[in-house]
């Protein structure tokens, strides 16, 4: 497990280790191209490669995207229909790809509303991959930070806790296994993270776009990261205390 993110001083300009996005828009992108809502979803996928693919060459070691919320089962019943189907897809075509490129998928959340089907196909995704030593691509699909939270307590309840202490919930959290996020991006424009790794990000540099998520590409991830890099990331120190390299002059 890695230490909670606060404890940990960045070393230099290097890239993100971890990055979390929420893509955003897919809809709206498709609105204004008098199209359905769906070709949205379709489009956002041909995103999701870029980013990938930008990530893993400019070493990123984590990539989390929120790619369907506990709240999303609310939308219209078609436009959930054609995602679960479009997940499908993916799966299908581009776990190959990914196994290519040495990219280990996992997929987070609940997964009691998928269906036999979907929740067969994430477990060979999950183990075609689990040897891979690159990028780790995680989807959060069923996903909300509330629940994550709720499901790593009622662990230790089950085991038996005499208490709850932070480094014992974090343990349970389902991506204990992973640093926590030093970027949040969101695109299309909405400046709130949504139920997304509530307790992961605690600590993350917040980055907020107006363009769609269709929209977002390499030139579009670099800029986030160039903001990241301008950051000056204390954790509770002053600026007195970081490492002379790592302050940033400020107005």
């Amino acid at each position: 497990m890695f230490p909670a993110s606060w404890k940990d001083t960045p070393e230099g300009r290097e890239p993100p280790r971890h990055i979390a996005i929420i893509m955003d828009g897919n809809g709206r992108w498709a609105k204004k191209r008098f199209l359905p809502r769906v070709a949205g979803h379709k489009r956002g996928l041909d995103a999701v490669r870029e980013i990938v693919k930008a990530c893993k060459e400019l070493g990123v070691g984590y990539l989390t995207l929120f790619a369907f919320s506990t709240e999303n089962w609310r939308r219209p019943q078609e436009e959930v229909s054609f995602l679960m189907e479009l997940f499908l897809r993916a799966l299908d075509n581009e776990v190959e790809r990914l196994h290519g490129n040495n990219i280990r998928l996992k997929v987070l959340g609940s997964r009691e509303r998928f269906s036999a089907e979907l929740c067969e196909r994430i477990d060979r995704a999950e183990q075609k991959t689990a040897g891979n030593d690159g990028l780790v691509l995680s989807i959060a699909a069923d996903y909300g930070g509330r629940w994550d939270i709720v499901q790593a307590a009622n662990q230790l309840v089950r085991q038996g806790a005499a208490e709850i202490t932070e480094e014992a919930l974090s343990r349970q959290l389902t991506m204990s296994w992973a640093p926590e996020p030093d970027l949040f991006i969101r695109t299309g424009g909405e400046q709130r993270i949504s139920n997304f790794l509530l307790w992961q990000l605690a600590y993350s540099e917040l980055y907020f776009t107006d363009l769609l998520w269709p929209d977002f590409d390499r030139a579009a991830l670099e800029q986030a990261i160039s903001s990241y890099w301008q950051r000056e990331r204390r954790f509770g120190r002053t600026s007195e205390q970081l490492p002379e390299h790592l302050r940033r002059d400020r107005p």
